[in-house]
C-alpha cells in the first residue's frame, strides 16, 4: 500500500520563462497539476519542501497530499526536472489521482536473503538484470518492492519473475513469467584472473610493437 507525503502550493497565474527565474530567485519552483478530467492548474512550490522528499526517493511510488491554496487533493509526481548542472529541481508535474485511477509505475526489485543463498555463500555473484520494472496498478496500491527470494539460489540459477512476489494486486507490464530479473554467477578462479590479465598483456605489447615493425619494413624498403 502507497504510503503518503504532504506538500503545499500556490496557484500562479502566469507561465514562462521570466517568471520561472523569478520564483527561483524566491527558492520556490513552478509546478502544474493536471489529471481526472479537470483543467491543468499552475502551481508554486517551495523548493525546500520537495526537494526534501524527492531526496527520499519515494516520490514516484508514494502519493501526495498536495494542498494547493488551502484545497487538499491526492496527487503522484510524475516528472521532476533537474538542473543538468547542479541537480536542483527546476520543475515539477503532478498527476491528481482517485481509488480508481490505474497507473503505470516504475517499481524497485528487492533481493532478499543473500546471507543464507546456497550460491552466494558459496561466493557467486549477483547479477542484477533488471533494477526496477514498470507495473499497471491502482494510484492508491502501488507496491513498495518487487522482491526476489534468494534463499535457494544456487550457482547458475535465473531468478526470474514468475518466481518474484508483488505485495498489492499490481501487474507487470511485461507479465512474461520468464523474464530474468537477476542470474548467480560462479566466481571467478585466479587461474581465470591470471589469464585474463595475460590475454590483455599480450594483446597491448602486440599493439605497441606494431608501428615499430611498420617502421622496420619501410626502412628495409629503402
Amino acid at each position: 500500500m502507497s504510503k503518503n507525503y504532504a506538500l503545499s502550493a500556490e496557484k500562479r497565474d502566469r507561465a514562462g520563462k521570466g517568471v520561472a527565474r523569478a520564483l527561483r530567485r524566491d527558492k520556490k519552483i513552478p509546478a502544474v497539476v493536471y489529471g481526472d478530467g479537470k483543467e491543468p492548474v499552475l502551481i508554486s512550490m517551495m523548493e525546500k519542501e520537495i526537494a526534501k522528499e524527492y531526496q527520499r526517493g519515494f516520490m514516484y511510488t508514494h502519493l501526495c497530499d498536495l494542498t494547493i491554496d488551502g484545497a487538499k487533493q491526492m496527487c503522484i509526481a510524475r516528472d521532476i526536472q533537474l538542473h543538468p548542472v547542479t541537480d536542483r529541481i527546476e520543475h515539477a508535474d503532478f498527476l491528481r489521482v482517485t481509488p480508481k485511477t490505474k497507473i503505470v509505475v516504475d517499481v524497485p526489485v528487492h533481493f532478499l536473503n543473500h546471507e543464507i543463498s546456497p550460491g552466494m555463500k558459496a561466493g557467486g555473484v549477483l547479477n542484477v538484470v533488471a533494477h526496477e520494472l514498470a507495473v499497471l496498478c491502482s494510484a492508491t496500491d502501488i507496491p513498495e518492492s518487487i522482491d526476489v527470494d534468494l534463499a535457494t539460489a544456487e550457482i547458475g540459477d535465473s531468478l526470474r519473475l514468475g518466481k518474484s512476489k508483488l505485495r498489492s494486486s499490481a501487474v507487470p507490464v511485461d507479465n512474461d513469467p520468464e523474464y530474468v530479473l537477476a542470474t548467480i554467477l560462479a566466481p571467478k578462479s585466479a587461474a581465470a584472473d591470471e589469464a585474463a590479465d595475460a590475454a590483455v598483456a599480450t594483446a597491448a605489447a602486440a599493439a605497441s610493437a606494431a608501428p615499430i615493425a611498420e617502421g622496420v619494413k619501410k626502412e628495409e624498403k629503402k
